[in-house]
């Protein structure tokens, strides 16, 4: 059984930068794409941040283009999300899980593991 464990939230103020770590577990982590999600209060939770199995190609929502990095170490089962300047509309709750690609007129990412962590809480003030 597929294990996450999110962690490196906080409680910051806007402009300021995080580390977030997800560390997974029962899975051949390598085999796969991994995703960072995030939920926010009210909201249904979207996909941010994805990274390919080899660590290529990255792909980011519009609205954190150029102020979040992903990236990976597969021998750590390990994927992690820098979030620089970060603004109060970034407070969230982050996840992980993998992801794969449903390719259409646009391309769409989504969940594979039906497990979700805990996540990892996000808050930044203005």
């Amino acid at each position: 059984q597929v294990q996450l464990v999110e962690s490196g939230g906080g409680l910051v103020q806007a402009g300021e930068s995080l580390r977030l770590s997800c560390a997974a577990s029962g899975r051949t982590f390598s085999t796969y794409n991994m995703g960072w999600f995030r939920q926010a209060p009210g909201k249904e939770r979207i996909i941010v941040a994805v990274i390919t199995r080899s660590g290529g190609m990255p792909y980011y929502a519009d609205s954190v283009k150029g102020r979040f990095t992903v990236s990976r170490d597969n021998a750590k089962n390990t994927v992690y999300l820098q979030m620089n300047s970060l603004k109060p509309e970034d407070t969230a709750v982050y996840y992980c899980n993998a992801v794969e690609a449903i390719i259409g007129r646009t391309t769409r990412w989504t969940s594979v593991w039906d497990y979700w962590g805990q996540g990892t809480q996000v808050t930044v003030s203005s």
